[in-house]
């Protein structure tokens, strides 16, 4: 069977050829790409507005790893967008939300829709 598909790929020179799939860098090893990703995170968090949160990232075999706390609802979300705006394959997100922001954003809840949100059939 080996020998026929040797031969096929001899034969037929348009096709690729098989590789063989690279294995994953073991544990503790960071990979080349990994070490750009980051990178590319820090620089990107430099120059953010939640890069004043002190967040930690890090990066092993595409996946970015945060950890930290905010006390802005939306800077949990902004972290998770840059990491796969610069390359990461998935992003494990494990930054907390301070308690001030959760009273915060139920707060916010309770004043109930906000105008933009209102249909324009209700009367104000």
């Amino acid at each position: 069977m080996l020998r026929i598909v040797l031969l096929l790929a001899l034969a037929l020179p348009g096709l690729p050829a098989q590789t063989k799939p690279k294995a994953p860098a073991p544990q503790g090893v960071t990979a080349p790409q990994d070490v750009q990703i980051e990178a590319e995170i820090r620089a990107r968090l430099a120059k953010s507005v939640i890069g004043k949160d002190g967040f930690t990232v890090h990066v092993q075999g595409g996946v970015a790893y945060w950890d930290g706390t905010t006390e802005v609802v939306q800077h949990k979300g902004a972290a998770t967008r840059m990491a796969k705006s610069a390359g990461a394959r998935k992003v494990v997100n494990q930054i907390k939300i301070g308690d001030a922001a959760k009273q915060k954003a139920a707060g916010n809840l309770e004043q109930g829709r906000r105008r933009v949100q209102i249909k324009r059939s209700e009367p104000r």
